[in-house]
């Protein structure tokens, strides 16, 4: 006898090496986001460094190549932050990916519960009637 909650294996074990797959490429995603943060925070301790540490004899054209340097310094912090908010984003892409597969994944194991389920009772069901049977059988008869 094949049956239901036996055929559905494959499936399952499917659905859960794409639910794997999906955790492996959620975490991959927020580990990314979490250096882009990282990085743009080692950015501005640097540029909040370098603004307050004013040089002891400031030419003009110190000040001006100082002024130029933390304008690309600025450039840089607003690249970083487009580079953080774009690997968020893909991070909540891919959290969205994975709680799909897993709900996925959990739609299959309530059928094989239920079939499982269906499963056994006919096998009580079909015990019982046995049962039922032998005992008709070995009832007396009336007379």
């Amino acid at each position: 006898m094949n049956a239901r909650s036996t055929r559905l294996q494959p499936l399952q074990q499917l659905a859960s090496l794409r639910e794997d797959e999906a955790l492996r490429s959620l975490a991959g995603s927020e580990r990314q986001a979490a250096e882009q943060a990282a990085r743009l925070r080692e950015l501005q301790r640097y540029i909040e460094d370098y603004s307050n540490a004013m040089p002891a004899q400031a030419t003009p054209a110190l000040l001006g190549n100082r002024h130029a340097f933390l304008a690309r310094l600025r450039e840089a912090e607003a690249y970083q932050r487009r580079a953080v908010e774009q690997a968020q984003a893909s991070s909540e892409v891919e959290r969205a990916r994975y709680l799909l597969k897993r709900r996925d994944s959990g739609t299959l194991e309530q059928l094989a519960a239920s079939y499982r389920a269906q499963e056994r009772a006919q096998a009580e069901r079909r015990s019982q009637k046995e049962l039922d049977e032998i005992a008709l059988r070995r009832a007396p008869t009336p007379l």
